[in-house]
């Protein structure tokens, strides 16, 4: 399977959200950013926004109000909007010409969005999300130098600190069933930040001792690495914890906006705005998650990465949001469940609380199980998860390009910013030209042009690329852009694929559910990977078996499509036909 040159990929971000460990990963069926998910669906928003109406509603209606004969830019930009009503004019001939301009770049800047003060906090929490990518190349470090992770047990890390995000619907059904002091989303992202905060400042401290480059103290040593895995896991959850809440406010927006009868492109621009800016977090992040670690120690980084956990919970109180009082949830059921609150009467408020929080979790389990047994649907999900699962060499390959090479963290830097970008470049290219393409057809033949791709890694291993007068870094450079688009043009159809899976009335629980199977699929391939990597003793001072480990991960990407027949149906469709 090919894998990236730079190291591990942590389950996170975006979004399913999959959050790095300091390097991209470069398998075939997993996006650049890991991000489900961190920065995959942010970066078809921010690819999406720009070629929608919503990023342009300012404009076309000033080109309706103040042109009399459009020129033929505003020609073109009236042609994709429906026409005002004489009322929505003389509205907007009332605003001063200052006024109207000044309204206008706030409202092109948040996409098309008022920038309501919970409005701003919604983009800010996406924003530290991407943010947070600066603590990841110091993750790895800390790992690999400080506590002397070897490549096998570097990858087998990873894949445990992938297990919160494969809950993700827990943390769904917490939030929406049990409010903390009355509040259902501002509470946990409190919780969130604050939890996020102490685990990096423990990391940033030091909590544990041990671990230091001249320690022989076996006990010390176990100790500081079991105290950091269990604040790495502490900080992942958090992340997990707030992306949920947080994806939880953007659809109780979207949905009010539906009631209440809104411009439809005001919700895709809440949506575009949310994970444009967690995508920006992460372009910024990216340079700077190496060039830190040049002048500063991996504990370092992670005291600056703590502040950015409290931004959340800052925000948090600038989120519009009723205190839910006790008691309530029998005045909020007293119209569709009569009996249940007669049959329990007696019960205190909070336990009537408690009660249909319980129950509306137990109905959701059960219209769950129900989509998930039905063959149509169980099916692909069990081929993506293969697709997903097979075994990745990104340990090895993080520590021949550190060990053997000789990159340093500031080229891993470089790296992840090209690559991120490169990611953008994929997703337009398949919206430009694959939206049309059969899911099936996107799915066998970029698994099948992967291997082939994947395999150039064995020219860098070889050093024959030195043979070839191509540079080390040029080499790096070059195959991680290719297998970055690549990357995410394989990755795409799968979350359209989740989207067409979820039948009406499940369609929240379940694709967060599909979500949360990718990720586990991912940790599985870590995992799988860990396990070959020890089994042919490729160490962080002995690469004699890289080659072959490479073949292995990339030849088992083809193993999948022997099953691609559990897509027949579903998979048959492009993404134009299931999205118009």
């Amino acid at each position: 399977m090919p894998t990236s040159y730079l190291g591990v990929a942590q389950s996170s971000t975006v979004r399913s959200r999959h959050v790095e460990n300091g390097a991209l990963s470069r398998h075939p069926n997993r996006p650049t950013s890991m991000g489900a998910s961190s920065r995959t669906v942010a970066s078809i928003l921010v690819v999406h926004v720009l070629s929608t109406s919503s990023f342009i509603v300012p404009i076309v209606d000033r080109c309706r109000v103040t042109k009399t004969s459009p020129s033929p830019r505003c020609s073109k930009l009236l042609e994709q909007r429906p026409r005002l009503s004489p009322a929505d004019v003389e509205e907007i001939e009332g605003i001063s010409s200052t006024g109207g301009n000044r309204d206008d770049i706030l409202k092109k800047l948040f996409l098309g969005i008022e920038p309501t003060p919970d409005i701003i906090a919604i983009a800010t929490i996406y924003f530290v999300e991407g943010a947070l990518g600066l603590a990841r190349l110091a993750q790895t470090f800390l790992l690999k130098d400080d506590l002397h992770l070897g490549p096998a047990e570097m990858s087998a890390t990873m894949g445990i600190l992938s297990l919160p995000w494969t809950i993700k619907p827990v943390y769904g059904f917490l939030s929406d069933g049990f409010p903390i002091f009355g509040y259902r989303r501002r509470s946990y992202l409190i919780l969130a930040g604050f939890v996020g905060f102490l685990s990096y400042s423990s990391l940033a401290w030091g909590l544990g001792g041990g671990g230091s480059s001249g320690s022989d103290d076996t006990v010390s040593n176990g100790s500081a690495l079991t105290v950091t895995i269990a604040s790495l896991l502490l900080s992942s959850a958090s992340i997990a914890l707030a992306d949920v809440v947080a994806d939880g406010i953007v659809v109780e927006k979207t949905r009010d906006a539906a009631i209440n009868g809104d411009d439809p492109a005001t919700a895709g621009g809440l949506q575009s705005l949310c994970w444009g800016s967690a995508a920006i977090g992460g372009l910024i992040s990216a340079y700077f998650s190496g060039s830190m670690l040049e002048t500063m120690s991996p504990r370092e980084v992670f005291g600056v990465a703590s502040i950015l956990p409290l931004a959340v919970s800052a925000m948090s109180f600038l989120i519009e949001e009723e205190r839910k009082m006790k008691g309530e949830a029998i005045i909020m059921n007293e119209s569709t469940r009569p009996a249940e609150i007669i049959d329990n009467s007696f019960l205190k408020e909070d336990a009537v609380d408690t009660h249909y929080a319980i129950q509306s979790i137990r109905e959701q389990t059960s219209s769950l199980w129900a989509a998930l047994s039905q063959p149509n649907i169980y099916k692909p999900i069990f081929f993506i998860f293969l697709w997903q699962a097979t075994p990745t060499s990104d340990g090895a390959m993080l520590y021949f390009l550190t060990d053997e090479i000789g990159f340093g963290p500031e080229f891993l830097g470089r790296v992840r910013l090209v690559t991120a970008a490169a990611s953008l470049l994929g997703v337009w290219l398949y919206n430009q030209y694959l939206r049309r393409v059969a899911i099936k057809e996107i799915l066998l033949w970029t698994s099948v042009i992967s291997v082939p791709l994947g395999l150039t890694q064995l020219i860098l291993i070889s050093h024959y690329n030195r043979v070839l007068g191509i540079p080390d870094g040029a080499f790096v450079f070059g195959d991680d852009v290719v297998l970055s688009i690549l990357g995410e043009m394989a990755f795409l159809p799968t979350l359209v694929l989740a989207a067409k899976l979820c039948p009406p009335g499940v369609e929240a629980v379940l694709f967060a559910t599909l979500m949360s199977i990718y990720n586990a699929a991912s940790t599985v391939g870590t995992e799988v990977g860990a396990a070959l990597t020890k089994l042919l003793g490729v160490t962080d001072t002995d690469f004699s078996n890289l080659a072959l480990l490479t073949i292995i991960c990339n030849l088992s990407s083809l193993a999948p499509l022997a099953f691609i027949g559990w897509l027949d149906g579903v998979g048959d469709e492009s993404e134009e036909i299931i999205i118009p």
